[in-house]
């Protein structure tokens, strides 16, 4: 809105007032000071004629027509020349042949098309050559470097990958455990009934875990408590009923503890094949718990010879032997301490059949913990625990019939 219309018609005149710098004088303290200039007059447009639109529209044509003639040799002069036609569609807009000109249909403009620029062949991907295995198995087999984190593998989950046999034997440190439970079984049979319990307890715990964990079931907590308490069930009762009465605890306790599980299992909500592989693994892991008590209900003589034998059984297999030499080496060793250990206690050549005997089941007990790609967890638990476990029936019959 222009200025006439605020000072009634006349034209504002800011140095009307003889200041010279455009401000209004000074009022009283009751009067807003307000800012008064000159603004754009919206209502004012300038007249155009018809021929002033005709001379615009040729001119604008001419310029089209001399600027399509031009040769177009350089492709890269291309950014200039949308510029200038902007800025010529930008020049007749501001002109006043721009509010009355027509829209007409313009040729498109030829274009020089840039010549195609052969793009380079691309390198070849680069191929990761394979690392060689080590000869002879010595040292670790290290994988190619890679981004995709972290790589490290089990050498149980690379004998899988490989193709390898699944039975891992555990080494020559799970086999000195074992040597150690057994001396411990030994010294702690004959100190007495009591001197025994304590290692034969930690047997019982070690194989409750182990298995369940050799069965590729973990966490268990439920089924290996379930398991251990079978253990020690069958040991409190084989202590209130004395050695005589070692059988009769041992499967009555095993009897009770079967039904448990099947009870429990009944009540689980998980599927059909789910829940019988867990009420298999709880038994079979019950059982052997309650079955290491046989190595309580019977003379501490016989408990002797059969953990020498034993620990000397695993020793000599976990020697890096050929096969068949390797568990040819183990009986006779078991043979060998069981003799020793016979000679102390008065056994004679009984002893070596007991030796002989306990070796033979801890060498299917080191089996069993070897099968199905072991982890190093299960070697620390099944593979120490299971060869004194399997050799406690051994140690029983034969030490109820020689000793």
């Amino acid at each position: 809105m222009s200025n006439d219309q605020y000072h009634g018609g006349q034209q504002y005149d800011p140095y009307a007032n003889g200041t010279g710098n455009g401000h209004q004088e000074q009022q009283g303290p009751d009067v807003t000071q307000t800012w008064e200039g000159q603004t754009w007059d919206t209502q004012f447009q300038p007249a155009v004629t018809y021929e002033q639109v005709q001379a615009d529209r040729a001119q604008a044509a001419q310029a089209q027509q001399a600027y399509q003639q031009q040769p177009h040799h350089h492709p890269q002069q291309q950014p200039y020349d949308a510029y200038a036609s902007g800025q010529a569609s930008y020049e007749s807009y501001g002109s006043p042949a721009g509010y009355y000109a027509e829209p007409q249909h313009q040729q498109p403009r030829q274009q020089a098309q840039p010549q195609p620029v052969a793009a380079p062949a691309p390198a070849p991907a680069p191929v990761a050559e394979p690392v060689p295995a080590p000869p002879g198995g010595a040292g670790p087999g290290w994988s190619s470097p890679t981004t995709s984190g972290n790589t490290r593998i089990t050498d149980a989950q690379r004998a899988r990958a490989e193709g390898r046999s699944p039975i891992i034997e555990p080494g020559m440190q799970p086999a000195a455990l074992t040597a150690v439970l057994g001396l411990l079984l030994a010294g702690g049979a004959a100190l007495g009934t009591y001197g025994l319990l304590v290692p034969l307890v930690l047997l019982q715990g070690l194989t409750a875990a182990g298995w369940f964990r050799l069965n590729g079931m973990w966490p268990a907590r439920q089924g290996i408590a379930l398991a251990f308490a079978g253990g020690l069930a069958a040991d409190a009762a084989l202590l209130v009923t004395g050695r005589e009465n070692a059988a009769a605890a041992i499967f009555g306790t095993l009897g009770v503890w079967v039904l448990l599980c099947l009870v429990l299992q009944l009540r689980s909500h998980a599927d059909p094949d789910e829940r019988m592989y867990g009420l298999m693994a709880t038994i079979a892991s019950a059982a052997l718990t309650v079955v290491a008590t046989g190595h309580l209900g019977v003379d501490p003589d016989a408990v002797v010879v059969g953990g020498v034998a034993v620990a000397a059984a695993v020793l000599a297999r976990a020697l890096p032997l050929p096969g068949p030499v390797s568990l040819i080496a183990a009986l006779l060793a078991s043979a060998g301490a069981g003799i020793a250990a016979g000679g102390l206690a008065d056994l004679g050549s009984s002893g070596a059949l007991l030796g002989l005997g306990a070796g033979v089941c801890a060498l299917v007990g080191l089996r069993v913990a070897s099968y199905d790609y072991p982890s190093r967890f299960v070697h620390m638990t099944a593979g120490v625990a299971l060869p004194l476990t399997a050799a406690a029936p051994a140690v029983y019959l034969l030490g109820r019939a020689l000793v």
